[in-house]
């Protein structure tokens, strides 16, 4: 059971292309956004479409094949886990960040 704490799984389209920053030492780091939709009907039997947007962030090899693979509009599995932070701006104001740190990824 301690494996389904924290854990997102995600199915999705790539919304922008993934941005790789390189640290000393050769790590790696790719962000990017995850578009997930869901298609219900209400009770008019109106098709209702939304789409959520995810921030996502990989590190090591992960974003090594995110560099290599994945361009803006590919649809990609992930999995991996729920994060938080919080920082200022240099205005002063203080920002909130929901990210989600993938661990897994699928290339379909």
């Amino acid at each position: 059971m301690s494996t389904l704490r924290n854990s997102v799984r995600l199915i999705g389209r790539v919304g922008n292309n993934p941005e790789v920053k390189n640290f000393d030492g050769g790590k790696k780091v790719a962000t990017l956004t995850l578009a997930t939709n869901e298609v219900y009907y209400n009770d008019k039997n109106e098709k209702i479409e939304t789409t959520q947007w995810h921030n996502l962030v990989a590190w090591g090899k992960v974003a090594e094949i995110i560099e290599k693979f994945v361009e803006k509009g590919k649809e990609i599995a992930i999995e991996g886990k729920l994060t938080y932070r919080n920082y200022e701006d240099k205005d002063g104001n203080k920002r909130y960040v929901t990210e989600i740190v993938v661990n897994e990824i699928v290339l379909f």
